[in-house]
């Protein structure tokens, strides 16, 4: 087979294999293989248009019915709330025991971030995980020390509010160190539990170890469990005695699917932590002047003034990824995890400080995440005149790409202006699952190109045949092409696109397909 670089004329097409798929309606169209990526192809390497019959890909005979069985195939979701009874296990303990090494052994995969020293931990986090067919919540608590100030004193309240509203408690101790002070304090106060606890002696690497158990029978709360969790010794014995203890009915229902989750993002201490404690009026998350204070993403069930909404506060990008080290290195994956499962994230810039390296870094990550998104400055309490000129001017200059983004300027501290974020991120979210139909779409294609053409390639004028939508979450516009279509077209395209349909507060792809060039026998 050899291949002929000069345009095929239609006497030729006779020795031409034609691949086709059948549409919604019932007839053929030219199989999505005769087409190919334009990365593929040099710019300007455009085909023919002669061969091609535009009117073979009008889809405006389709019906609004064909349509809803295409969104049903693509897989629009139903967003009712699932609730589902599912009790809640709390692992706590003295800081350093091992208490997130044995939830992750509980989960059976690595989620809470580990380092080998004391307070790494320091919110409560809630992971579903599931034990010979039941699912339940695991929740990891930070170390609880009663005489702890400061930070480590909202670390102690987050893992006492964990014990309080548990079903079962599981309560770890380090055999190699034996019962502390701390140790005796929590027993003692565990004894008064109206719920179950079981006791779990962490690190029992060796049967030689079981002298150096025996001392925690003096805690008063039952037979120790033996657990290496590093290792996974003990751990199933201990999950088989934690449903065991589980209650008929948990202390409250649980909702696992159906509220729109939304991803809290941006650099450190700009202010994350204190907007979910103001906005769900309740100490969820630990808050402190030390910059990297939260580790883990935590969760929280929040409800606004329109809907319940699932808010992830998530540990501030200080470093580049690959730069970071330790516990920070995880909890940058950990955030990267909460974004890409986000479905709208709110962006927080401080703006009391001028719009950073880091702020555009984040940023830069929500977009190519392809998530919904509303930008907001808070600390807007802190401003004078002089400094919001200086981000007026910042705004036109790093910001200025962004015009569909929502712009909202709060104080988590005081609780300005954050009733607007619920009413932006329902605006984003519409956007963001909005589809327009074929026919809509290529008419204003139609007239998007009449008043601005493509420009040529190679002598050659591209020629835009069609376009869909291929998907929403992001929406996803295809253009089937018979020539290279240049950025600077694509971002044309793509402003008409929104002056015609909005789609304020997502982004929007413009993605090109080239018309592969046919072979000749």
């Amino acid at each position: 087979m050899s291949t002929d670089n000069t345009t095929p004329d239609h006497d030729s097409s006779d020795n031409e294999t034609e691949f086709v798929y059948h549409t919604p309606g019932g007839g053929e169209m030219d199989a999505e293989g005769v087409f190919v990526d334009e990365e593929i192809l040099a710019p300007g390497d455009g085909w023919a248009t002669e061969d091609f019959d535009a009117e073979d890909f009008d889809f405006d005979e389709m019906t609004e019915e064909q349509w809803e069985a295409l969104e049903r195939a693509v897989g629009v979701e139903n967003r009712e709330h699932l609730e589902e009874e599912l009790c809640t296990v709390a692992i706590v303990g003295r800081p350093n025991v091992g208490k997130s090494t044995l939830v992750n052994r509980f989960l059976g995969r690595r989620e809470a971030v580990v380092e080998d020293f004391p307070g790494v931990t320091r919110d409560r986090i809630s992971y579903l995980a599931d034990w010979n067919g039941r699912r339940y919540w695991v929740q990891d608590t930070g170390g609880w020390d009663p005489n702890s100030k400061g930070i480590h004193g909202s670390i102690a309240r987050q893992a006492e509010i964990a014990m309080e509203t548990a079903d079962v408690i599981v309560m770890v101790v380090d055999t190699k160190v034996g019962i502390t002070e701390t140790d005796a304090v929590m027993a003692r106060n565990l004894q008064k539990a109206e719920v179950p606890v079981i006791l779990v002696a962490n690190k029992f690497d060796s049967d030689t170890q079981y002298a150096d158990m025996a001392e925690f029978y003096s805690l008063g709360l039952g037979d120790p469990w033996p657990v290496s969790a590093l290792h996974g010794r003990g751990g199933a014995d201990v999950l088989d005695e934690v449903l065991a203890k589980f209650p008929d009915e948990p202390r409250k229902k649980s909702i696992v699917e159906g509220p729109r989750r939304v991803a809290l993002v941006g650099k450190p201490n700009v202010g994350k932590s204190s907007l979910l404690n103001k906005i769900s009026h309740e100490e969820r998350s630990v808050v402190d002047n030390v910059p990297g204070t939260t580790v883990d993403p935590v969760d929280s069930l929040v409800q606004l003034d329109q809907k319940l909404w699932k808010f992830v506060d998530t540990a501030g990008l200080r470093k580049k990824v690959k730069t970071a080290q330790g516990h920070e290195f995880y909890a940058s994956l950990r955030t990267r995890a909460a974004i890409d499962a986000a479905e709208v994230c709110i962006m927080l810039i401080d703006a009391s400080e001028p719009v950073s390296e880091q702020d555009q870094r984040v940023l830069t990550m929500v977009l190519e995440s392809g998530k919904a998104l509303v930008i907001a400055f808070n600390k807007w309490d802190l401003m004078d005149e002089d400094r919001r000129w200086e981000l007026d001017r910042e705004l036109d200059q790093q910001l200025a790409h962004l015009p569909w983004v929502t712009r909202i300027n709060i104080s988590a501290k005081t609780g300005r202006a954050l009733q607007r974020l619920e009413p932006a991120m329902i605006e984003a979210l519409e956007s963001w699952d909005k589809r327009i139909s074929t026919g809509q779409l290529n008419t204003w294609l139609r007239e998007a190109i009449a008043a601005n053409p493509p420009p040529m390639k190679n002598g050659r004028l591209p020629r835009v045949l069609f376009a869909t939508q291929a998907s929403t979450r992001p929406p996803v516009i295809v253009l089937f092409t018979t020539g290279f279509l240049d950025a600077g077209y694509r971002r044309y395209l793509e402003r008409k696109f929104r002056e015609r349909f909005g789609f304020h507060g997502t982004p929007v792809r413009i993605a090109v397909r080239v018309r592969e060039r046919r072979q000749r026998k």
